[in-house]
């Protein structure tokens, strides 16, 4: 199963990049607890445990490509992975995120998105 979800928040590229690959910014920009790193091949954890993976592909302001698993997946599961494409004009960013090789029971992670980032992210880039 794949999936493309877009949002816009008002801030830059930058902010939410770094913020993305920060441990402290990821941390407080979802509410959850992250240890993040911004170089390729370094692993993440995110949402206190709940999400785990790889950094594939960095493009500093544009693009992050990661490898991605949360608890819920099974043993015999593979990786998913996440594309986020930053997109800034005028100080307002598109982000597009495509979610590809979930498991055919992931739709809820549609909705987990939605509840679990771009809310908190907008309230985080709103300051």
């Amino acid at each position: 199963m794949e999936f493309t979800l877009k949002t816009t928040f008002n801030t830059t590229a930058k902010q939410i990049y770094k913020a993305w690959l920060s441990t402290q910014g990821h941390t407080k920009m979802t509410g959850g607890e992250a240890f993040v790193s911004d170089k390729v091949g370094d692993p993440f954890m995110a949402w206190d445990g709940y999400i785990k993976g790889e950094n594939l592909i960095l493009e500093p302001y544009h693009k992050i490509v990661q490898s991605w698993r949360s608890d819920n997946f099974k043993e015999n599961e593979e990786d998913s992975q996440i594309e986020v494409i930053l997109s800034e004009s005028d100080g307002v960013t598109e982000l597009t995120l495509i979610h590809r090789n979930v498991p055919e029971d992931g739709e809820h992670y549609i909705q987990g998105w939605q509840e679990h980032y771009f809310e908190p992210m907008k309230a985080y880039f709103e300051f």
